[in-house]
């Protein structure tokens, strides 16, 4: 095709406005269907929407769309080759199951028969996720009308699951199961946002996330602290030791060889976080809290989207009623998680963790650490090309707006693709704070979601060459 830049944007413009209707359409009947994963008696409603998108995808034009089981909720996979045998695969994943949502929860109408008002959709699931996934139903078709193609300009594939929203537990096996059929040169995540309305965003990672529990015994049952306290260990000192032992003054957590490995921010990253039009306060008024604290040397973004972190999640033992009652606890209990960033394995911070407790649990107190699943770091760097065609597709959807880069504090399957797969992972999503993931009243901004089916045109062809 012949088009320039200015024409090939208003040429999908075009496209997108004459199947809008159909498209909001399509996705409506979606969103009613109420796919939430952790609620057994929504199993045939999370089977009904995978079958849902498989058909809706074959639909699209995907020559292959399957529902594939898992021990759990069922994926779906679909795939839809290029015409050209040496263009490289990109594997999009999103997923298709909901948070739980009532109309008692304070909706102001039924949380799964949307509704738009105001050029908002409201409806459970409208930006987490089936919006998002959605949006590139309608962006590889309008990429074919762009292009002139019969086929994507890359291998396309998509995986969207069906347990995100209770925990992904059998996510990783499944794409162990299926490495082959998912091998791509990229992974794109359609489960993500931007820093707000008008500041278009890409993100660039999330952290990982390790957890554990940490049971402590002293006596074999409870004891009286008059005739034994001072001369038996007390598990709940021993826990409030641990605790106020896990940070140094700065704030730096204080397990010996946590930071191993840890990837440090460049001066350029700081620089492209810095420019981000961060509110402090009104940070502070979302997080319900009433000052700032963290490791010395960072800044508020800079700690939650790029260090590791160690936080006490829980912390009990002895008596909780009213009044006293003078006694040596039997045991305490303390849960507590790290977010972890590139470069840190969780394995090697399992390790150090315990290694760290024995040193200092004293002789007559019995421990137990039990961790839980652990969810690996990823990382793409800024000048990846995919990166970079990424923020391409971006742009074009929002005028040649500049577009800036942020990291997600939170932790996710994403890292399970990139550490299978062996694969970059970039994010693509148009949601922002306001949409209202899990809560009543979620929305998705029709204009935004709009904005992610152009990103999602101009995307393959960017990868193309950007992957070869």
């Amino acid at each position: 095709m012949s088009d320039t830049p200015d024409s090939a944007v208003q040429t999908v413009r075009n496209y997108i406005e004459q199947h809008r209707a159909a498209f909001l359409d399509d996705l409506a009947a979606w969103l009613r269907i109420p796919s939430v994963s952790a609620q057994p008696h929504h199993a045939a409603d999370v089977r009904r929407s995978a079958e849902w998108l498989a058909a809706k995808l074959k639909d699209t034009g995907f020559p292959t769309a399957e529902v594939w089981e898992t021990a759990g909720a069922p994926a779906v996979f679909a795939e839809w080759p290029s015409a050209d045998p040496d263009a490289p695969t990109v594997l999009v994943y999103g997923h298709h199951d909901v948070q739980p949502a009532a109309r008692e929860d304070g909706w102001h109408t039924d949380p799964f028969e949307p509704v738009i008002k105001e050029n908002r959709l409201y409806a459970r699931g409208a930006a987490d996720d089936k919006g998002q996934v959605f949006f590139h139903t309608l962006g590889v078709r309008a990429h074919l009308a762009l292009t002139g193609r019969t086929t994507p300009a890359v291998h396309l594939k998509l995986l969207v699951e069906g347990e995100e929203e209770s925990g992904s537990e059998h996510f990783r096996a499944l794409v162990e199961q299926h490495r082959d059929r998912l091998a791509a040169d990229a992974v794109i995540v359609s489960d993500t946002g931007m820093w707000n309305e008008t500041t278009p965003t890409v993100c660039t990672g999330m952290r990982g996330l390790a957890d554990c529990e940490i049971e402590l015994y002293g006596p074999d049952q409870d004891i009286h602290s008059g005739s034994f306290g001072g001369a038996v260990p007390n598990p709940a000192t021993t826990a409030a030791r641990l605790v106020a032992a896990l940070h140094d003054a700065d704030e730096r957590v204080a397990i010996p060889g946590f930071y191993d490995g840890v990837a440090e921010l460049t001066d350029a990253e700081r620089a492209l976080i810095a420019e981000l039009p961060f509110d402090e306060p009104a940070w502070l008024a979302a997080a319900r809290s009433h000052g700032t604290l963290g490791e010395a040397g960072y800044s508020t973004l800079e700690r939650v989207w790029a260090r590791p972190t160690a936080e006490v999640n829980g912390i009990g033992g002895g008596y909780q009623g009213p009044g006293g009652k003078t006694i040596i606890p039997s045991s305490a209990q303390l849960k507590l998680s790290f977010r972890l960033v590139a470069g840190q394995d969780p394995d090697r911070i399992e390790q150090a963790v315990r290694d760290w407790v024995a040193a200092r649990v004293p002789a007559g107190i019995r421990h137990k650490i039990t961790f839980g699943a652990a969810t690996r770091p990823c990382l793409t760097p800024l000048d990846h090309p995919a990166l970079q065609a990424v923020a391409r597709s971006m742009s074009r959807a929002f005028d040649g707006t500049k577009i800036r880069y942020t990291r997600e504090g939170g932790s996710g399957p994403a890292a399970d693709l990139q550490d299978v797969l062996e694969a970059p992972v970039l994010f693509l999503g148009i949601s922002v704070p306001s949409d209202g993931w899990h809560a009543p009243n979620e929305k998705v901004e029709l204009d935004l979601l709009l904005k992610g089916v152009e990103a999602s045109a101009h995307l393959w062809g960017e990868m193309a060459g950007a992957l070869r």
